[in-house]
């Protein structure tokens, strides 16, 4: 009786060990070659004690997903939020785009989240976690943007949530191009491109 207390405490660090360990066996071998063997192998755990964490797959695998984005999401979020308050709306949205690129063609962050967003057509647990992603970085474009137009910094061309959804889907766009491995579209080249657009429909010189 003087274990029970600790052992859910317990069961929920194995199981974080064990989306971690999925989450890398993923980044390394992508969805389709998946077995349980080898994420038992990278958590070091039997296959017997994934199955009676995780009896199955699918739900391990969506776990993966959300704590990937929740992951991305909290990195984004501090990049914007880690500015000076006295920092203006121009440094703010240059941070913001920078955290939202894969910083090489190995990124493993990137690189897990677009693997995982494959299964969005086939789940609506995916699917969810994909639209709910892309919906918060908007969020995160469209209070930059507002801010930036209500100081006057900046002159926007479009519609807030149109121009922030914009933005986004070009990160989504270049970051899948750098995972890839597109020789021509490098991590640089598509910052560039970003503040080029951010630029035109901000009329704002300082990006």
């Amino acid at each position: 009786m003087g274990n029970k207390p600790g052992r859910p405490k317990n069961q929920t660090a194995r199981r974080e060990a064990l989306v971690d360990a999925a989450g890398r066996a993923i980044a390394e071998r992508g969805l389709e070659g998946l077995r349980i063997k080898d994420i038992a192998a990278e958590a070091g755990m039997s296959a017997g004690s994934v199955l009676y964490y995780y009896p199955e797959m699918g739900e391990l695998v969506l776990e993966v997903h959300r704590g990937a984005v929740e992951r991305y999401l909290a990195a984004r979020q501090k990049a914007a939020d880690g500015m000076d308050r006295a920092t203006g709306a121009a440094a703010r949205l240059r941070a913001l785009v920078g955290s939202g690129l894969p910083g090489s063609s190995g990124d493993a962050v990137h690189g897990l989240l677009f693997e995982l967003h494959r299964r969005a057509d086939r789940s609506s647990g995916h699917a969810t976690l994909m639209a709910s992603l892309f919906a918060r970085e908007v969020a995160l474009y469209a209070t930059v943007l507002e801010v930036g137009a209500a100081v006057g910094e900046f002159t926007l061309t479009e519609p807030v949530t149109d121009l922030a959804r914009n933005l986004v889907a070009l990160e989504d766009g270049y970051g899948l191009h750098i995972v890839s491995r597109n020789a021509e579209l490098t991590p640089d080249v598509a910052r560039r491109l970003l503040l080029g657009y951010a630029r035109t429909v901000t009329g704002c010189p300082e990006l």
